[in-house]
Formats: structure tokens, C-alpha cells, sequence
């Protein structure tokens, strides 16, 4: 496939080199104000990315856009899904066919790896339906406020600073149950732990070591974002761990695991979740990707 830049050099699957690699870090910390370096101290990035990036002369970074697998659940069926992010161009470099010829790459890339659905989160719509993607609308699951009682559960906040704890959060989002059967990543632990980093009100509390609860609570709204363990233990379980005695509580993923009782509210966030390949027809609603799995 040419190359809409010949002054450019085309760079792919390039997050072994450093400095190729730094390339990348400045141009999301340039266009959108995150620092995607913080990975490193989780272990690096996520080793199924497949980035593909346009370099000047000078090993700047001017053009990237990025696959990486995201093995879906969706309706209890297991989902070879592909998600696609750091999709930026610098501003001088724009209007010159970059974004479009490296999505291209990307979609080419996945279709022949044989990935059944595609996603991406955009404030921008319009710019990827034209490649065949729709909107998925998002509902938030406002929970009627189970009955507490006092729990057994030893509940520990943990730190992503502390090796221990970080060790123990990694080995359960790798051995996780997915916390949804309708609609949930299976691993995504390079993103889970970037997202938890991006947000200091996120609270990661490990109860009896074998679950993590990823939430917020303003001491009215209890926000449930995500639940980490080999097993899903109910919203009264997880509430009566934590001593939480909210006034409303929004879960923020599909709550089929939660042994609850809901009311649904559409999600109005900044950025809208979409998807296209042959298993989206499979996905019905209503469904929430967890905020921790956001990228």
C-alpha cells in the first residue's frame, strides 16, 4: 500500500524500540494531554498492539493509529474483537491522507488476522462511519439499594504504587471471570491499570485477596466500574465489604453477574462506543463497557 508522504517513513509493530516508541508518547501527550509513559511502570504496553506510525527525519512521531486485541464475551460466546486507539495526527501534517492510509493499514491488518468485530471509542462519529461502523449506545444500570449486613470479607485499599498490591491486581485481571456474560472484556490488564492511574478518585479494594472492586463514591453516588476476580460476588456482597451505605448507585458496566435489581439510563459520555465486523449483529442491548476498560 503507497504511502500518502514520501518524505515520511512508515514505521509498524514498533513498540520494542525506545525511541520509536517515545515517538509516540509525545505525540498523545501533544494532541490529547495523556501521558501513555505511565505504562511502563506497569510493565509496558500491551503486547498485542499493533501500531502503525508516520516518522520525519527527525524521529518525531507525526501520524499514528493503533490496533490491539480485545477478546470479547458477548452473550455468553467468546469474541476475537480488535479495538483501535492513539489514533492522532500533529496539526502541521493534517489534511494530507496520514489518518485515513494508516486506519486503512490497521482495518487491513486485523480483517487478515480473522477478528470478528471491531471497536473504537470517538467523539467523532461521522469520521469512521463511512468504514462501516455504528454507534452502540450505552446505559448506566441504576441499582435499587440492596439490604446490608455485616460481612466477613476483610476489604484492603490498594495501591498501584505498592508492588505487592500491583502484583496481586495483575494476577487477578489475568485469571478474571469476565464481569459480564452479555457484554465484557475478557483481559485487558495494560488498560485497566492506565485508566486506574488517569484517575485518582478510582478506589481499587481488594476483598480477601481474591477480588478487586475498581469504584468512586462522593459520599452519596456509589459508582461501580468494574469487579476483578475468578468469581462475581453480588452488589450486597461487594457494599457490605466496603461499609458503603450510598444514596443511589450506578453501575457502569452490564450487571447480569451482580444479583441485583436495575433501572437503565442512557450513558452520556463524551465519547461514543462503535462497532462493525460480522459478530456486531450479535450484540444487543442494553450494555456498558466498563470505564476500566476504556481506551
Amino acid at each position: 500500500m503507497p504511502g500518502p508522504a514520501h518524505d515520511l517513513t512508515l514505521r509498524q509493530d514498533y513498540f520494542g524500540d525506545p525511541t520509536t516508541w517515545m515517538g509516540l508518547v509525545d505525540l498523545l501527550q501533544d494532541t490529547f494531554s495523556i501521558d501513555i509513559s505511565l505504562q511502563a511502570q506497569f510493565g509496558g504496553p500491551d503486547p498485542t498492539s499493533m501500531p502503525f506510525g508516520y516518522f520525519d527525519d527527525d524521529g518525531r512521531c507525526v501520524a499514528n493509529f493503533s490496533a490491539f486485541s480485545m477478546p470479547m464475551i458477548v452473550n455468553g460466546q467468546l469474541v476475537k474483537a480488535a479495538g483501535y486507539q492513539s489514533g492522532a495526527v500533529r496539526p502541521e501534517w493534517r489534511g494530507r491522507g496520514l489518518y485515513r492510509d494508516l486506519m486503512q493499514r490497521a482495518f487491513a491488518r486485523t480483517a487478515a488476522e480473522g477478528y470478528e468485530l471491531d471497536l473504537l471509542l470517538t467523539d467523532k462519529p461521522a469520521l469512521y462511519e463511512r468504514y462501516g461502523f455504528r454507534i452502540l449506545p450505552q446505559h448506566i444500570s441504576v441499582a435499587r439499594i440492596p439490604k446490608l449486613q455485616k460481612s466477613d470479607l476483610t476489604a484492603r485499599q490498594l495501591s498501584l504504587e505498592a508492588p505487592e498490591d500491583l502484583r496481586l491486581i495483575k494476577r487477578l485481571l489475568q485469571e478474571r471471570q469476565p464481569v459480564s456474560a452479555r457484554f465484557a472484556v475478557i483481559r485487558q490488564t495494560e488498560m485497566f491499570l492506565l485508566n486506574a492511574s488517569f484517575n485518582s478518585a478510582i478506589r481499587l479494594t481488594a476483598l480477601a485477596d481474591d477480588t478487586v472492586i475498581a469504584w468512586t463514591f462522593d459520599g452519596a453516588t456509589f459508582w461501580l466500574l468494574d469487579v476483578v476476580g475468578s468469581a462475581i460476588p453480588s452488589l450486597a456482597t461487594i457494599l457490605s465489604a466496603l461499609e458503603v451505605e450510598p444514596e443511589r448507585i450506578e453501575i457502569c458496566f452490564s450487571p447480569d453477574r451482580l444479583d441485583c435489581e436495575v433501572s437503565l439510563e442512557p450513558y452520556e459520555g463524551y465519547t461514543m462506543l462503535m462497532v462493525r465486523g460480522k459478530a456486531a449483529d450479535d450484540i444487543a442491548g442494553p450494555l456498558m463497557l466498563s470505564p476500566m476498560a476504556e481506551f
